[in-house]
Formats: C-alpha cells, sequence, structure tokens
C-alpha cells in the first residue's frame, strides 16, 4: 500500500534529523583523529629513543648471555594476547575486522582454551570474548579518546606482571594499525620475550653510553619500560585507527540518509502529484455531472 503524504514527510524530517546527528559526529570523529594522529607521531619520537637504548643495550646483553626473565624463552605453555577493541560501536568494520583476525589465530595456533589467555582492552572485545566463554583474565574499559599513560598503566603493569610472574610464557598485542583515514590493517606483535632483534638494526642503533650502575641494573628498570612502551604505543595507533573508522562509518551514514531523503523527496512528489491528478479528475468529474 502507497504511503501516504504525511507518512513520507514524517520520514523525511526524521531521516534530515539523522543526517545532522551522523554529520555532527563525523565532524567530532575528524577533531578526535586528528589530535590523535599527532599524539601518536609525538609518541614516535620517545619510543625511538627507547628503542635505541633498549636495541643497544639488549644486542650486549644477549651476547653475553642474560638471566633478565624478559629476555630469555621460555618453553610455551601458554599464551597471552592482547587484543584493543572500542568500548561500543558506530566505528564500521573496526571491531569485527580485528576479533576475526583474533578467532581466526586462535583457531589456527592453539588446540584448546588452556593454551591461551586473553586480555581485553575495550568493552566489545571483552563482552564477545564472554560471550563464547573464552577466559578473559583482564579486561579494561572506559579509555577516553586520547588515553594517558596514566589510563592504561594499570593493564599495562598488569601484562607485563602477568608475564614475570609466569602465568603465561609470551605476550602478543593484537590491534587495528592506522594506515590512513580509509585503511587500516590487522597487526598482531610479540611483545614478550624481548628476543627478536635485528642484528642489522641494533648495529644502525649502536651508541656509546656511559652506564651508571651497570648494565643488569639498568636492564632490570628500562625493560618493563620498553615493554609498557611498547604496549602503550599500540593503544594509540589502534585508538587513531577507531577515529579514522568512526569517521568513516559516519560519513557513509550520513550519505546513506541523503541519498534516502532524495528518494523519498522523489516520492512524495510523486505521490503530492497523483494527489492533485485526482482532486483535478474529481473536480471535472463534478462539473460535468452537473452540466
Amino acid at each position: 500500500m502507497p504511503a501516504s503524504l504525511n507518512e513520507i514527510k514524517v520520514r523525511i524530517a526524521s531521516t534530515k534529523k539523522t543526517s545532522q546527528i551522523t554529520g555532527a559526529m563525523q565532524m567530532v570523529s575528524a577533531a578526535k583523529l586528528t589530535r590523535s594522529e599527532q599524539n601518536a607521531k609525538n609518541f614516535q619520537v620517545y619510543a625511538q629513543k627507547v628503542r635505541a637504548m633498549t636495541t643497544d643495550l639488549i644486542g650486549s646483553e644477549l651476547s653475553e648471555g642474560s638471566n633478565n626473565p624478559m629476555l630469555i624463552k621460555r618453553p610455551v605453555k601458554k599464551t597471552g594476547y592482547i587484543v584493543i577493541t572500542s568500548d561500543k560501536g558506530l566505528v564500521g568494520g573496526y571491531n569485527s575486522t580485528i576479533l576475526k583476525s583474533v578467532m581466526q589465530m586462535l583457531a589456527d595456533d592453539h588446540d584448546n582454551q588452556e593454551e591461551y589467555v586473553i586480555i581485553a582492552l575495550g568493552g566489545m572485545g571483552a563482552d564477545f570474548f564472554k560471550a563464547r566463554d573464552i577466559n578473559v583474565s583482564y579486561e579494561l574499559r572506559g579509555l577516553s579518546d586520547q588515553p594517558t599513560f596514566d589510563e592504561v598503566r594499570k593493564i599495562v603493569n598488569k601484562s607485563v606482571s602477568l608475564y614475570q610472574n609466569e602465568l603465561f610464557d609470551e605476550l602478543y598485542v593484537c590491534y587495528n594499525h592506522h594506515v590512513n583515514s580509509l585503511t587500516s590493517q590487522v597487526r598482531v606483535e610479540k611483545m614478550l620475550p624481548i628476543t627478536d632483534l635485528d642484528e642489522n638494526e641494533a648495529t644502525s642503533h649502536h651508541q656509546e653510553f656511559e652506564l651508571e650502575p651497570d648494565r643488569d641494573i639498568i636492564l632490570e628498570q628500562l625493560l618493563p619500560q620498553y615493554a609498557e612502551s611498547m604496549i602503550y604505543g599500540s593503544i594509540i595507533d589502534a585508538k587513531t585507527a577507531e577515529h579514522a573508522a568512526g569517521m568513516a562509518a559516519m560519513q557513509a551514514a550520513t550519505d546513506n540518509a541523503k541519498n534516502v531523503i532524495n528518494d523519498l523527496t522523489i516520492q512524495y512528489n510523486r505521490a503530492r502529484q497523483a494527489a492533485i491528478t485526482q482532486e483535478i479528475t474529481e473536480i471535472v468529474a463534478g462539473a460535468s455531472a452537473l452540466e
């Protein structure tokens, strides 16, 4: 049954309101993206310095043999995964992409759930894994749009502490890497143990540091900070990708709303034209009947 003119007008009005909301959300996401990209750029300066120092110290330490637990490969009995998602939707395929990739990886690399544990950063991921009875040892929700290290310190410290206490024997971070405003890539990066070093990179970063106190004591303090900084960098990267996905999703929603409004406007004009034609026909018929 064709919709009445009033029904079409109501649908046009409600769709316009939706378009205004999604348009505003798109602009908000764009502003967040710009700020997040700048934060990620600024963090890279610090990360490069920490990596240069750590690479130099670790290169010498590994060549001499080390007893530091963060540098020693243990037999892998259980693997830890930090999975970064958003707390809510309205970000297109951002969450589904990373969660689908993680589930595929778990199915390929493990025989049962006893071989891994999930550390969930973001409500969507935590709820997803819990709904499937997957062990979530720790979760963090409610991160701000521009997270500071103080906000994520708890989960970062917890992850490093769990590794040092041998509750799992290796740690990976799974997240969406921000490429540009339209593209992101799933990344799974090994964070612990810190052993996969490129000798060429170590050579390029090599600097003569004057060490006080000795190397072992410095590494004992530096390695947890290095791991924490790398995890924090992944979180910033993932947040940037989240804002980009939100902006793209709201842009698509706004464009779809405009298309719907155009279609409804055409439908309204046709229905109005048909109603006018019908009224003219009835008037002409009435006038003819009076003759």
